[in-house]
């Protein structure tokens, strides 16, 4: 009976040990740490996901409430960067003003964070210190954008939310009141964010009613396309924490409005297959891999074309052909009109190859583009960056970022 105790703590031991492991490519630094914050999100999704069974509300609201729990949020951090909630044209932003640094016009940094088009705030944990440091390093005003987000809404609500605050900040009576320069506006974002990012400077470029356009777009891993999930990068990691290949097209379809039943259609490819005649081989061009990549990114794989799919999908889910949520898709011309662009991918992230084929396709049609390429990094680390989830490839991620703004802006 005394090696009772000894055998079910051994036993406990090792299914934490197998529930935390997860094998990871050597290249990746502080595995542990990953393995960790892997696992703990893993948990909360589960639990989130068993509260909704019971009848707790929607999963989604739940891991929020879990998530934001979680993070630390310090109202004193860089306590010489002002913070005010705002309402742009309706829309809920937070704003970051430097009180220090150097006179004159500031720069100005129109911010929309990732989580999926359903996660995040700008308002809590990193997304807010980050802001704050943007602020203070850049002497810069930062616009955080607080967007509407799923199961609240769908495509293109949150897009249209960003569009409304972008116009709003690019105001000449906005940029007067921040005292902010209007040859030195940004916009940025991370993940979805990026996309939005993305979405909002190719609208904006080509709008004639907006005499201030943005001079520099800087996109954090963005997601471009919706048509493709069997690119190299979403095979080569497609369960790599903290972003694996089936989360990113759930959160796809939950943003376009894709029914979830389908989601072995879209793995397949079968909802961009040979079968879809408005998929025209001009339109295939622009999301095509073998000629958007390199073969150092290409590697050894193989394209993945269905003859046959879902008929009338594209149809039913007319998002996954607008470039407001596939700015990839767009034609030359549009891009030829977007600013240059700073576009950070990872070596270990789905997305990989969605921003490199749309760094590739704006340099194609002549704007200049930084690329900024991870060996060692993974999803989401650009935010990872504070204590305990601070991970030393985020800590560089942030600084070249800072600097080509820096440089750029």
């Amino acid at each position: 009976m005394q090696r009772f105790p000894l055998i079910i703590t051994l036993l406990l031991t090792v299914s934490l040990a197998y529930y935390i492991y997860t094998p990871l490519p050597d290249a990746l630094q502080e595995q542990w740490k990953l393995m960790l914050l892997d696992a703990s999100f893993r948990t909360i999704t589960y639990t989130a996901a068993l509260m909704q069974w019971f009848g707790f509300g929607h999963h989604i609201t739940s891991t929020r409430k879990y998530v934001e729990a979680l993070e630390i949020t310090d109202p004193e951090f860089f306590p010489g960067v002002k913070v005010s909630d705002e309402t742009f044209s309706g829309v809920p932003v937070r704003v970051y003003e430097a009180s220090g640094g150097e006179r004159g016009l500031k720069r100005g940094l129109l911010y929309f964070h990732g989580g999926g088009w359903a996660y995040s705030s700008a308002k809590t944990g990193a997304y807010d210190k980050m802001s704050r440091i943007w602020s203070d390093e850049l002497n810069a005003v930062v616009v955080s954008v607080e967007y509407r987000l799923y199961p609240e809404v769908q495509f293109p609500v949150p897009y249209l939310d960003c569009l409304t605050a972008a116009k709003y900040f690019l105001s000449s009576e906005v940029l007067s009141k921040y005292s902010i320069d209007p040859e030195r506006v940004a916009v940025s974002g991370d993940s979805a964010g990026g996309n939005l990012a993305a979405a909002v400077a190719q609208a904006i470029s080509q709008d004639s009613s907006v005499k201030v356009k943005f001079s520099a777009q800087a996109l954090i891993y963005p997601a471009v396309q919706a048509l493709d999930f069997n690119t190299p990068s979403f095979l080569q990691n497609q369960n790599m924490p903290v972003l694996s290949r089936p989360f990113m097209a759930q959160f796809w379809m939950q943003y376009l409005g894709a029914d979830l039943s389908l989601m072995g259609q879209f793995l397949s490819n079968n909802h961009s297959s040979l079968q879809q005649p408005v998929l025209t081989p001009e339109l295939r061009a622009r999301y095509d891999w073998t000629t958007l990549l390199s073969p150092e990114h290409q590697k050894n794989y193989r394209p993945v074309v269905a003859d046959e799919g879902s008929e009338g999908i594209l149809e039913t889910v007319p998002g996954l052909l607008d470039v407001r949520a596939s700015p990839l898709l767009a034609k030359s011309e549009v891009l030829s009109k977007c600013p240059k662009a700073y576009i950070m991918t990872c070596e270990f992230d789905v997305l990989r190859d969605d921003g490199l084929m749309y760094a590739r396709r704006l340099q194609e049609a002549g704007v200049t583009v930084t690329s900024a390429h991870y060996e060692d990094g993974f999803h989401g680390c650009f935010s990872f960056l504070f204590w305990p989830l601070d991970f030393d490839v985020g800590k560089r991620a942030l600084r070249d970022y800072i600097n080509w703004l820096q440089d750029n802006l």
